[in-house]
């Protein structure tokens, strides 16, 4: 029990550290450049960005301590292990990419490969542990529509 509490906190502190890396990239661009694009009239408002993704990054890294805690040896949590630090990187590269370059369409490609390594990562730790796979499945929705925003954006700013 104290080694998966262990494994939990790690991923959760992990998730938390990328999503605060990111953010840097975010805040540079959020009250300048990203004002002056059109939006869809579903755009959320800013001030919600910030508690959400940060709930999002606490249930990930609550998920990945679970699979993680099932025993690193095994080459199914491995693998599942693998996906979730790749779609990991791609939800760090999305905001270098869409923010800190200012390139929607750029950022749309980055988006839609996070959004298969998501579900990737979701059908591997269903094998290993399905409260770890559900717990994915908000960030997968959130994803999905930060997918659909991005496009959106990127459409109406030629």
């Amino acid at each position: 029990m104290k080694k998966r509490i262990l494994y939990i906190t790690i991923g959760v502190l992990v998730c938390l550290l990328i999503g605060f890396l990111s953010s840097i990239a975010t805040q540079s661009s959020v009250n300048d450049w990203y004002t002056t694009l059109n939006k869809p009239s579903f755009t959320p408002p800013n001030e919600l960005f910030a508690p959400v993704w940060t709930a999002l990054y606490i249930m990930m890294g609550i998920s990945a301590g679970m699979v993680w805690s099932k025993g690193y040896h095994h080459i199914w949590v491995k693998t599942a292990l693998y996906h979730f630090v790749f779609q990991l990187l791609f939800n760090a590269l999305w905001s270098i990419v869409f923010f800190g370059l200012k390139n929607p369409l750029l950022g749309l490609v980055v988006i839609l490969i996070l959004l298969t390594l998501i579900i990737l990562t979701i059908k591997w730790f269903r094998i290993i542990s399905r409260p770890a796979a559900y717990l994915l499945v908000p960030y997968m929705l959130w994803v999905g529509f930060a997918a659909v925003l991005n496009y959106r954006i990127w459409a109406l700013n030629p």
